[in-house]
């Protein structure tokens, strides 16, 4: 396997999606390449900063006030 067919199965592989042959295929990879090994735990790390970013908190986007909907829509409207 490549490093770029192993970039191109990493979400798979994270997720647990790929096939057992293919799996294996990565992982004997991986414990050659250290430039994937070190590509694979930062992609890691960068998913589970997304995660907690968005568990943190409120993480619904509050509602518009209607005069400011009314307003962009008048001037979409004058712009025509």
């Amino acid at each position: 396997m490549t490093c770029r067919e192993a970039i191109e199965f990493l979400m798979e592989y994270l997720d647990g999606e790929l096939p057992a042959e293919v799996r294996a295929e990565f992982d004997r990879h991986l414990a050659v390449c250290t430039s994937c090994v070190a590509y694979l735990e930062t992609y890691r790390a960068t998913v589970q900063l997304e995660k907690a970013a968005f568990c943190e908190g409120e993480t619904a986007v509050p509602p518009l006030p209607e005069e400011l909907v009314q307003a962009i829509l008048a001037a979409r409207t004058c712009e025509k």
